[in-house]
C-alpha cells in the first residue's frame, strides 16, 4: 500500500470540495523479504513494481469512480486477451480498524457500484484488507489457472489517521474518503502471465520485436537495410538479420523466437521492390509490395488480434 507519497500531495495545500475526486498515480516500486522457498519466477518475486493508484473523494463519489474504475480495468484485460474474469467482493476481516457502521458503508458503496457496473460478483467473507472492504479481479489464463491482479479498495480510515481533509460546501472540514486502486498489479507478474497465457507466442501488437528481415545472401544487405528502417519509420518493432548464414537456419531459429512475421530477402525480392513475407505459424504469404505489408501489420495493431 503505497499511499504516504499521494497523501503528502493532498496535503500540500487545503483542498476544496470542488477539487474531488483528485486522482493520483504511479508506478510504485514494493520489496517483500519473500522465503526462497516461496520465488517463482516472474510470479513471486521480492522486488517488484506495481499500478498504484490513489483517489480522494467525497462519499458520494465513491459509486461513480468504482464504477468507471471497473469499466476501465475491464477494457485492458480485453486488450490482453482475457475475457474470463472473475469478480470478487472480500468483506470484513476479524482483526480491522474501523467501526462497524463505516464497514458497513463502505460495503454497501462498492456493491452498488458493482450493480451500476451491470457486474456479476461473489463475496468473500473476512478477506478484506484492515483498513477496508475491496474488490479483487481475477483472471483465467489458457490453462484455466486463475490469477489476482487488479483490486479497488474503499478506506474511510486511513485518511483520517494521515490527517487528510479538505474545505466541505458548508466551509466545514471534512476527511475525504481514499480509494486505492490497481488494473494489473504487479507488472512483473503480469508479464509472466501473460507470456505463459500466450506460450510466448504475443499477439502483433504485444511482440516486442514484430518483424525479422532476413537476407538470403549478403547482396540483399542494403535492401534489407532500407526496409528495417522504412518499417520503423511506421512504427514497426523489427530487426534484421544479415549474417551468413542458410536462410533455413535463420528462419527457424527466428520461429523458435516466436516473433509474428519473417521478411525473407532474395534477389527476386530486390529486382521487384517487393517482401517475402512468413508467418509464425509457417505460413507462406508470398511477395506483396512494401506498402501492403505496412498495412497488414498497421491493421492487425489496431484491431488488437
Amino acid at each position: 500500500m503505497n499511499c504516504p507519497g499521494h497523501v503528502q500531495i493532498f496535503n500540500s495545500d487545503l483542498r476544496s470540495y470542488r477539487e474531488l475526486p483528485l486522482r493520483y498515480g504511479e508506478f510504485g516500486s514494493c520489496h517483500r523479504n519473500e522465503p526462497s522457498g516461496a520465488l517463482h519466477g516472474l510470479m513471486r518475486v521480492r522486488a517488484f513494481t506495481q499500478d498504484d493508484g490513489h483517489i480522494f473523494c467525497g462519499e458520494d463519489q465513491i459509486q461513480p469512480e468504482v464504477t468507471a474504475f471497473n469499466g476501465q480495468a475491464m477494457a485492458v484485460y480485453r486488450d490482453f486477451g482475457f475475457d474470463d474474469i472473475v469478480i470478487k467482493l472480500a468483506l470484513r476481516p476479524e482483526k480491522r480498524i474501523g467501526s462497524d457502521e463505516t464497514w458497513d458503508r463502505a460495503e454497501q458503496a462498492l456493491r452498488q457500484a458493482l450493480q451500476a457496473s451491470g457486474a456479476t460478483w461473489s463475496e468473500l467473507s473476512g478477506e478484506g484488507a484492515f483498513y477496508g472492504p475491496k474488490i479483487e479481479y481475477h483472471l483465467k489464463d489458457s490453462l484455466g489457472r486463475s490469477w489476482q491482479c487488479g483490486t479497488m479498495q474503499v478506506d474511510f480510515s486511513m485518511p483520517d489517521r494521515l490527517g487528510c481533509e479538505y474545505v466541505a460546501e458548508d466551509n466545514a472540514r471534512k476527511v475525504p474518503v481514499m480509494l486505492h486502486r490497481a488494473i494489473v498489479g504487479s507488472l512483473e507478474r503480469f508479464i509472466g502471465i501473460l507470456i505463459e497465457n500466450y506460450a510466448g507466442a504475443l499477439p502483433l501488437w504485444l511482440a516486442p520485436v514484430q518483424v525479422a528481415v532476413l537476407t538470403i545472401t549478403d547482396r540483399q544487405a542494403e535492401y534489407a537495410r532500407e526496409i528495417s528502417a522504412e518499417l520503423k519509420g511506421a512504427g514497426v518493432r523489427v530487426i534484421a538479420d544479415l549474417r551468413n548464414e542458410k536462410i533455413t537456419y535463420k528462419i527457424r531459429e527466428h520461429s523458435l523466437q516466436k516473433l509474428p512475421y519473417q521478411v525473407i530477402l532474395g534477389d527476386k525480392e530486390l529486382q521487384a521492390n517487393q517482401v517475402a513475407v512468413r508467418t509464425r505459424a509457417g505460413e507462406d504469404l508470398g511477395a506483396m509490395s512494401r506498402d501492403a505489408f505496412i498495412n497488414r501489420l498497421q491493421s492487425e495493431t489496431a484491431s488488437r488480434r
